[in-house]
């Protein structure tokens, strides 16, 4: 997931451009501050599997902000036609322009720009595509979003309803595939995982999970949660609670089974803490623990670090393909 203004150097074999390196040292945007209230008044699913917005007219191409229950307003970006509609979920503090900017090939130092052959208008040439900005995201260009901010520390459940009411906002409906980069593969994950019959398919992008309260050490993570929480200032910048989100997504239904992809980093990079060793091991170890759970299929020759979207978009938006035709051809059944 891009790092944002203010975020520590990248580390060697991690991505490189500029708002690259603030996920794995500052969030990944991973914020602990357990029982921290919920800031979402966001519209609640119907459980019964009506679509809110089913037999409205399909949108074109859409780019601006949409009111949410309660007066606030969400940035999205919505173009193509086609189902199901593909939603693009950012790693943390990153606005919809992680799918829409890529890394230069030939200038790979530089910061991400705008790119035909970036994630959001590749997928937008075979399906519905959207991306939105949540609160406390910031754009490549260090602008902050037009995205009413909410307090923080917000969690997985938070931005799980948040994404309903965006896309009922938006006139969107499913079924859907959502894919989350980095934190937003915790959002992704739990909204697929209370109840949503919409929800047709997972593709994860160096996805956090609840797994790497497991494969990191106790040093590893008591650092990790401490660095985290010396991250939090009055900016008004997204700080994820994510020991709170992994509590959330434990006690969630398990999901059951999608057409799923993981991607995986292939370029080892570390988390900056002060001691415990190498994160890399761990970080990799929950990947194939999480494509495990998901019974999806394991993407690992990425040749990327930790931002694939920007530096291997073609990997994400063919990983993004294969889960659509499985949806598009009803059946579940892996490519491994």
């Amino acid at each position: 997931m891009p790092a944002r203004r203010g975020s520590p150097p990248a580390r060697a074999g991690e991505c490189r451009p500029r708002r690259l390196a603030s996920a794995m040292a500052a969030g990944l945007a991973l914020a602990v501050l357990p029982g921290a209230p919920a800031t979402s008044t966001a519209l609640a699913m119907p459980r019964d599997g009506a679509d809110p917005t089913a037999g409205s007219t399909p949108r074109g191409d859409f780019a601006g902000s949409v009111s949410l229950p309660g007066g606030r307003q969400v940035y999205v970006e919505c173009r193509g036609t086609g189902t199901p509609t593909v939603v693009l979920i950012s790693g943390a503090r990153g606005a919809a322009d992680e799918w829409t900017h890529a890394v230069d090939p030939a200038h790979p130092q530089a910061a991400p720009r705008p790119s035909p052959s970036a994630v959001l208008p590749t997928v937008a040439s075979f399906t519905r595509v959207c991306a939105y900005d949540r609160p406390g995201t910031t754009r490549f260009d260090d602008v902050p979003t037009p995205t009413t901010a909410v307090p923080q520390p917000t969690t997985a459940q938070d931005g799980a309803a948040d994404l309903r009411a965006v896309l009922a906002a938006a006139g969107e409906h499913g079924p859907y595939v959502l894919v989350g980069a980095s934190w937003g593969a915790m959002i992704a994950t739990l909204a697929a995982r209370t109840g949503d019959p919409r929800v047709a398919g997972l593709v994860t992008v160096d996805g956090a999970s609840t797994h790497l309260r497991d494969t990191l050490t106790p040093t590893q993570w008591s650092e990790w949660m401490r660095t985290i929480d010396a991250t939090e200032g009055p900016e008004g910048l997204e700080v994820p609670d994510y020991t709170a989100s992994v509590a959330e997504i434990r006690a969630a239904p398990q999901l059951a089974r999608l057409p799923a992809a993981v991607l995986s980093s292939d370029e080892p990079w570390d988390l900056r803490l002060d001691g415990g060793g190498s994160t890399w091991p761990a970080w990799s170890a929950a990947q194939a623990r999480l494509a495990a759970e998901l019974e999806a299929r394991h993407v690992t020759d990425t040749h990327s670090g930790h931002g694939v979207a920007v530096e291997q978009p073609r990997t994400v938006s063919d990983a993004v393909r294969d889960v659509v035709d499985r949806v598009r051809g009803g059946t579940h059944e892996q490519r491994r």
